[in-house]
């Protein structure tokens, strides 16, 4: 497995976001408002998943009053981090799309309060996306800068 490249990410982003602008700029008035739960909900994943990858980078050197870890179990987080980088992208391009929308009728009361809900939702997937990252790099064989090498 390599690891995963931020420019895909970012791509990933930026399309998903394009799309969802023309599809929310068609049909932005018979949407349902989009719930403000997504924020604490998407950043406790992202603690969840940035203190476990500096448990698993301390346990994998082998820190003192830690357990040693098992490689599949490595392995999983590792999967856990790719998987979590790639949804979570895909969502902050998702809520993306309804910022740009909303971004320009924000004198209306509703597209105002959805442009902080779904910016804030955003940013908490940014968020997640970077403690992902940190967690799929701390699964990384210590001294070797690119990772496991597929066979």
């Amino acid at each position: 497995m390599r690891p995963t490249r931020p420019a895909v990410l970012v791509a990933v982003l930026v399309v998903v976001a394009l799309v969802t602008w023309l599809i929310v700029s068609r049909s932005y008035s018979g949407l349902w408002l989009v719930p403000w739960t997504a924020i604490p909900t998407v950043l406790l994943l992202a603690v969840g998943e940035a203190y476990t990858g500096w448990m698993t980078r301390a346990r994998i050197a082998r820190r003192p009053d830690t357990k040693p870890v098992e490689p599949l179990a490595v392995a999983r987080l590792a999967a856990l981090g790719k998987a979590s980088a790639y949804g979570g992208a895909l969502f902050a391009g998702l809520f993306g799309g309804f910022v740009l929308h909303t971004a320009t009728q924000l004198e209306k009361e509703t597209p105002r309060s959805e442009f902080f809900v779904t910016g804030g939702s955003m940013l908490a997937c940014v968020v997640l996306v970077c403690a992902a990252l940190f967690l799929e790099h701390s699964c990384r064989i210590p001294g070797d800068p690119e990772g496991p090498r597929p066979e």
